[in-house]
């Protein structure tokens, strides 16, 4: 039997960006992917001439240098700002929030206008801001918040938005400006030719295993390497013995159109709570293409239970304390290392996720 220096568990960014960093050191490692396929939720697949995103939009994003320079040793990159599109019944409004969505909103043109009715909207919100409710009107006003978040965020995260943290609603951009960039980050940009060709070559010079599960086969999987780094739910690690930690997940229907433009924008949200999907993606507008056709895919935000899929931690005290019990667990074992947004309970960017898997490198050598 092979002896390696390093099992990874799990062929994402940061299992992929780890053992590229540890090959180049003159380490050697063993990936080994649950999935069939590499590459965790930035996986693309070509169909018809298109990349498809087939675990939703990705978009690289960020200020950070030292993750841009190291993103692009993998692939060329095409620029692209991402301006997604709000679909309220039909209303079409520009994300995020700027004076193009205010003055469809309310019918006016200079910021101080703007943010007169919104502060004036901001007053019925008391303290303590402790919900996501409180903080979105508080940051936007009641009539943002009625028709382009609390539908939006109730399909999201499947509850009432009185019972989710504050700290949810901060990630999204206000904006006084006529400007439908979403990201304020430096460097933006799609990958040409797909997500999927970078994670290949990062782990080009690391022995791959697909289709296996490292949990159903840990004892056997544990003698092949001297140290394991572990990027899945944490809880399942240890047969969920203190509790199982909670994520929303979510499911994709793909379709195809005969036409070269079906909904005029990569992302569409749906804001309202009758449209049972939260967005619609048309993956041909990431890249130039010169399919006749194109691709849209529907993501249906659920339970964790009906996909057995996590996407995104639900980080509240509940959980985030049940997640502290298991790190303690997990330090019992010298041999293992948590990395990535499952591991870690964490949601993460891209540039992030790259930057974070950096450190961890850095720290074994």
């Amino acid at each position: 039997m092979r002896k390696f220096d390093f099992l990874v568990v799990g062929s994402g960014l940061f299992g992929a960006t780890f053992s590229y960093i540890m090959n180049q050191r003159g380490y050697s490692t063993l990936i080994v992917e649950k999935r069939d396929h590499i590459g965790g939720n930035i996986y693309t697949e070509k169909r018809d001439g298109i990349n498809i995103h087939r675990y939703g939009a990705h978009i690289f994003h960020t200020s950070s240098d030292k993750a841009w320079d190291f993103i692009r040793e993998f692939a060329v990159f095409s620029p692209f700002i991402n301006s997604p599109i709000a679909n309220y019944k039909g209303e079409i409004y520009n994300l995020p929030f700027n004076m193009n969505t205010f003055s469809k909103m309310w019918g006016i043109l200079r910021p101080e206008e703007a943010k007169r009715i919104i502060e004036e909207q901001r007053k019925e919100v008391t303290p303590p801001i402790d919900n996501l409710e409180k903080q979105a009107i508080s940051l936007v006003g009641r009539d943002i918040y009625e028709k382009l978040i609390k539908g939006y965020t109730e399909k999201q995260w499947g509850r009432d938005l009185k019972s989710l943290p504050p700290e949810i609603i901060k990630r999204l951009p206000v904006r006084f400006t006529y400007d439908n960039n979403y990201f304020n980050d430096t460097y933006q940009g799609i990958p040409l030719g797909g997500y999927t060709k970078i994670i290949e070559k990062m782990i080009e010079k690391s022995s791959l295993e697909l289709s296996t599960d490292y949990i159903e086969n840990k004892s056997e999987l544990d003698k092949m390497a001297d140290r394991v780094l572990y990027t899945g739910e944490l809880d399942r690690l240890f047969g969920y013995s203190l509790g199982r930690l909670e994520f929303r997940s979510v499911r994709f229907e793909d379709e195809k159109y005969e036409t070269d433009n079906y909904q005029g924008v990569a992302v569409m949200n749906y804001t309202d709570r009758e449209t049972p999907y939260t967005r619609s993606i048309e993956h041909r507008h990431f890249e130039k293409t010169d399919s006749k056709v194109t691709w849209v895919s529907r993501e249906y935000s659920v339970d964790y239970s009906f996909t057995g899929e996590p996407y995104y931690p639900i980080n509240d005290e509940k959980n985030n304390s049940l997640q502290e019990r298991y790190v303690e667990l997990a330090k019992n074992d010298k041999r293992l290392i948590l990395g990535g947004r499952l591991a870690t309970y964490k949601y993460y960017d891209m540039d992030k996720t790259i930057l974070e898997s950096i450190k961890t490198a850095d720290s074994l050598s």
